[in-house]
Formats: C-alpha cells, structure tokens, sequence
C-alpha cells in the first residue's frame, strides 16, 4: 500500500499503482469526451480506492483536468458544440466556487485525525457524502425524464425547468447563439457557483454544469458536453493553481492519468458524432449510480478511522475491494459500451464508403 503525506508529502508508487492510474485516465478520458462529465466521477473514487487521500485525488485529478479538457474542447469546438459565451459566463462564479471548495477541504483535513481518528479521514469522509449525495440525485432524476420519455414516446430531455425559468423572466436574459437558447444570467452565475465549489470537492464539476445546461438552460446534449469541457479547462487551470498552493497536487499521478485519458477522450468524442443522445443520457446515468454504490460502500471504512463505529480494522480490505470491483464494472462496462457504437458505426461508414467507390467504379466503366 502506498504512503501519502500531505504538504511535503512523498507518495510511493509501484508498477501496479502506475498500471491501475493509467488505466483509471483511459477510462475516464473515454467517458470524458463522449458525455463530457470530465470523468472525475470515475478517476476522483478510483484514485482514492488504492490509497490516495482524498484532497490529494481531487487536486491531482482537477491539475490533469486541464489538459484534457484542452484536447476535448477543441474536438467538441470542430463540431460546433462549444458555447464560449454561455462558459466565459458561468466562469465569473466558478472561480469563486473552487475557492470556497479548496478552503473548506483545507479545513476538514487538518481538523481531521483527533480523539483516536486517523488524519485525513475526516476530508475522505466529506469527499464521500459530497460524491454520493450529489450524484445519485443527478443519475435518479436523469433515469426518471428517460422513463418519463420513453412513456411520451419523446427521447427529448424534459422542459420543465426552461419553461418555468422562461416564465419567470429574470433579466437581464443573455442570448446563447450556439446553444440557440435565452438564459437569465442569474441562473447562469448559480450553475457556475454550483460547478465550481463541486469541481473544487469532489473533482466533478461536469455532472452539476452539464445537466444545468441540458435541463435548466435547454440545451442539447452534444453542445452541453462541449461547453462544459471548454470550462473545465479554465477551471481545471484555476483549481490546479490553488490546490498547488496547499500542496496538494501530486504531478506524478497527474501525467499518468494524462497518459490514458488524452487517448480515451478522442474515442469518447467520437462516439458523441455516432451514437443517438438518448444513449449518451442512459449510459451516463447507469454509469453515475454504479459509481455512488461505490462510494457508499467506502464510508463505513472512513467512519471507522474516525471512531464514528467499531468493527476490526481488517473489514476495510473487504469494504475497499467491493467499492474497487463496483467502480472498475462502472467504468470498464461504461466504456464497452460506447467503444462497441464507435466500432459499429466506423465499419458502417467503411462499408458505405466501399459501396459508393464500387458504384463510381461500374459507373466510370
């Protein structure tokens, strides 16, 4: 098992940790690009799961965020799927929201580790509620407009919120033209609020801004991805630079998660050009709530360690493997998925590629 020390801290890694953070950026990068979450819901637990702190995962995870959300941005931005005005906005109150983020996490670890507890628990523990509260109300409500859909015969997400909002009124209202859509810029400084303190907790910052953007501002799902990456690169570089200066960012682990994801995130982007959005919303979902039973299934280990409850501390292997085992089913079976699409839609077009050379060819005879 690795050492973490947090400030100077010094982390040992050996091949398999390397291994299992590669694989962990490969996976999430895939996931990134193709539902623009910046796969933090799968990198943030998964790094935790082998033995990384928690503040020490979020702020390596949101140091390698920038990077990669630069490469899937300008994917997303070739396509016409990237609104900048729409991100330049929600960025005013982002920054502020990672601050806040940062000070908060400063505070749960260094006031964690006392009376009996182990240091850094108390910020695990955090992380954990923040990760399972948060998602598993996304993943539920996004599973329930699908059913809600699929009962309408309708695959369009639901309207409710821009409608209400709409009613409402509340100037001043910016025009999106690439999103095609008219949002309060209150609502907009909200979300960004929202996105930022979340990316700056848990590492995840996509699952508040994109469902924001699809549910409360109208947009579609392609162009939410797409404007949510361009963010996460301004809030990726913001919150690298003030996780750094409570060291805090292990840049080790950061270029390894970079090694997978920047070749994952060109399938994931890929796979938004063939795959219909009713699918994007479904696998996100599945995805989403697999991951927060994940995490559920850590807390007794960090409750534990702050003598919250009493059970021998050899239990934690078996709450650790099962919360492991249950992120790698999420995220590799996640990935199949969407790589099973890609693969099917390019042999599709090599199929219609050779049909079309073949008829010039009889027609040119």
């Amino acid at each position: 098992m690795p050492e973490f020390l947090m400030g100077n801290y010094f982390v040992q890694i050996d091949l398999a940790i390397i291994g299992q953070v590669v694989l962990l950026g490969f996976i999430g990068g895939t996931l990134s690009g193709f539902i623009g979450s910046g796969g933090a819901f799968f990198m943030t637990p998964g790094m935790m799961n082998i033995g990384v702190p928690g503040p020490v995962a979020v702020a390596s995870n949101i140091t390698h965020k920038f990077g990669k959300a630069m490469i899937g941005s300008r994917e997303h931005g070739k396509m016409g799927h990237v609104d900048k005005k729409l991100a330049a906005f929600m960025l005013i109150t982002a920054a502020l929201g990672i601050n806040l983020a940062v000070w908060v996490m400063k505070m749960m670890f260094e006031g964690s580790g006392g009376e009996g507890g182990e240091h850094g628990a108390g910020a695990d523990l955090y992380i954990s509620l923040v990760f399972s509260i948060v998602l598993a109300f996304v993943s539920i409500s996004m599973i329930k407009d699908m059913i809600r859909s699929r009962k309408s015969a309708d695959n369009k997400p639901s309207r409710k919120i821009v409608d209400f909002l709409g009613r409402l009124n509340l100037h001043p209202m910016i025009n999106l033209p690439v999103a095609d859509v008219k949002v309060s810029l209150w609502v907009i400084l909200v979300c960004g609020l929202a996105t930022g303190y979340l990316a700056g907790t848990i590492g995840v910052g996509g699952f508040i801004g994109v469902p924001a953007m699809i549910y409360v501002f109208g947009i579609s799902s392609q162009v939410a991805a797409g404007t949510e990456l361009y963010l996460a690169m301004f809030m990726g570089a913001y919150g690298a630079l003030n996780f750094a200066l409570q060291g805090m960012v292990d840049l080790r682990l950061t270029l390894l998660l970079y090694l997978g994801s920047l070749i994952g995130i060109h399938l994931g982007v890929y796979g938004t050009k063939v795959v219909r959005e009713v699918f994007i919303r479904l696998v996100t979902a599945l995805i989403i709530i697999i991951c927060v039973v994940s995490r559920v299934i850590a807390i007794p280990v960090y409750l534990r360690k702050l003598g919250y409850v009493d059970f021998p501390a050899e239990m934690d292997t078996y709450f650790n493997t099962g919360s492991k085992a249950l992120l790698y089913i999420s995220g590799i079976g996640g990935m199949i998925m969407i790589l099973f699409f890609v693969f099917k839609a390019y042999l599709q077009r090599r199929r219609v590629h050779a049909s079309l050379v073949a008829t010039r060819g009889k027609a040119a005879a």
